[in-house]
C-alpha cells in the first residue's frame, strides 16, 4: 500500500504509471527554465564571439558553430544525464528536475522505456561529440565539414520522427495536460526539424556544387 501511494502522487499520464520512490518537483519552472536558457545563451553567445576572431568566417558559418555547440552540448550535459541516471525522478538535482519536468510532456521519459533510452543513448553518445567535432570542423575549416554537418543532420531527423512515431504506434497519451503536450512534446523538439533540416539542404547542395567542380576538372585533365 505504501509504494502504491507512493507512486499515485506523480503528475504524469498515464496515472496508473509506477515510480516508486518518486519525489516531487522542487524548483519553479521559471528557475528550470532560467537555468537552462540562461547557460545556453552564454555559451551560444560567448562561441558567436569567439568566432568573430576568426578569419573570414561568414555570419552563416558563425551561426552553425554557435548552433552545434549548443545542441551538443544538450546531448551529451542534459541527454547524457538521462541515459546514465535511470531513477533520476528520485533525485533533486538540477538536471533531475529538468527530466521530472519534461516528463509531463512525454511520461516515456520517467518510465525509462526502451526506445526512449536507446534513442537518447545514441544522441548523447554519438551525435554530441560529433556535434562539438563540427564546431572546430568549421572553424579550421575541415574538408569533412560538409558530410560531418549533413550526417550529424540526417541522424538528428531520424531520432526526432522515430521519437514522434514511436509515441503515435503507442497511442499518444503521455502527456499530463494539452499545454504540456504541445509546449514540450510538439514545439520543443520541432526545433530538430526545422533546422536540422535546413542544414542537410546547405550541406547537399555545397557537397554538390564541390563534386561537380572536381568532375569538371577531371575532364579537362588531358
Amino acid at each position: 500500500m505504501a509504494g502504491e501511494s507512493e507512486a499515485a502522487r506523480h503528475p504524469y499520464a498515464p496515472t496508473d504509471l509506477e515510480l516508486p520512490g518518486y519525489v516531487p518537483i522542487s524548483l519553479p519552472l521559471t528557475t528550470i527554465l532560467g537555468v537552462y536558457l540562461l547557460s545556453s545563451l552564454f555559451i551560444t553567445l560567448l562561441l558567436w564571439t569567439l568566432s568573430g576572431r576568426l578569419p573570414k568566417k561568414t555570419k552563416i558559418e558563425r551561426l552553425l558553430m554557435c548552433w552545434w555547440i549548443f545542441t551538443g552540448l544538450t546531448h551529451i550535459v542534459l541527454e547524457g544525464y538521462f541515459v546514465f541516471s535511470p531513477e533520476f525522478y528520485k533525485d533533486s538535482s538540477y538536471l533531475a528536475e529538468v527530466w521530472k519536468e519534461y516528463s509531463k510532456g512525454d511520461s516515456r521519459y520517467a518510465a525509462r522505456e526502451s526506445a526512449i533510452v536507446s534513442l537518447e543513448g545514441l544522441t548523447a553518445v554519438l551525435e554530441g561529440p560529433a556535434c562539438i567535432l563540427a564546431v572546430y570542423a568549421i572553424a579550421t575549416d575541415k574538408s569533412y565539414s560538409y558530410i560531418l554537418q549533413f550526417a550529424i543532420s540526417l541522424g538528428q531527423l531520424y531520432g526526432t520522427f522515430m521519437y514522434y512515431i514511436t509515441a503515435l504506434l503507442d497511442g499518444d497519451n503521455f502527456s499530463s495536460s494539452p499545454i504540456y503536450y504541445y509546449l514540450y512534446y510538439v514545439l520543443l523538439n520541432s526545433f530538430w526539424i526545422l533546422i536540422p533540416s535546413l542544414i542537410a539542404i546547405r550541406c547537399w547542395k555545397k557537397i554538390c556544387i564541390a563534386m561537380s567542380s572536381e568532375s569538371h576538372k577531371k575532364t579537362k585533365v588531358p
